[in-house]
């Protein structure tokens, strides 16, 4: 579940609200191990997500590099590349 948490920090464009709110629900559904919440877990299923996009907004907007923005496709790119030649090798 969790292989879809990516980076959000320092790439241009920043992070949008869907790529934080993605990040938070995977997380969300990795530590209660539920993909769905049954209705009586709903709730408190969809504030979690809803607290921890919003700290993890906070966290992207406090945060300071000298590093120059990436590029998310050339990082997509070399991310492919490396599972390429890690799953060829079997």
């Amino acid at each position: 579940m969790c292989r879809n948490i990516r980076t959000l920090f320092n790439f241009e464009p920043p992070a949008g609200e869907d790529e934080i709110r993605a990040a938070a629900l995977q997380y969300v559904r990795k530590i209660s191990g539920f993909s769905k919440p049954s209705q009586a877990n709903e709730e408190a299923f969809n504030r979690a997500v809803d607290e921890i996009a919003s700290v993890s907004r906070s966290l992207l907007a406090a945060l300071e590099t000298n590093a120059p923005p990436k590029d998310r496709e050339a990082e997509a790119a070399k991310a492919q590349a490396r599972s390429a030649l890690r799953f060829s090798q079997r």
